[in-house]
């Protein structure tokens, strides 16, 4: 079995931390938004890029 490196961590962190963002701006609390407009945006971009990497790498760990 395959250990997780450092980078696929940091990806499924982001994305923890980004569907709690979401579960919370559901009931009316979203955090990263308060950081201020620019900054949320690169937030937003980082754990939406997290998303995309984490689906690559379970489809390449689904493989085996």
């Amino acid at each position: 079995m395959n250990k997780l490196t450092v980078l696929d961590w940091v990806a499924l962190v982001l994305l923890v931390v980004g569907g709690l963002n979401w579960g919370l701006s559901a009931l009316g609390w979203n955090f990263v938004a308060l950081l201020g407009e620019g900054l949320a945006r690169i937030i937003y971009l980082v754990v939406g890029l997290a998303a995309v990497y984490v689906a690559v790498m379970m489809s390449k760990y689904s493989r085996r």
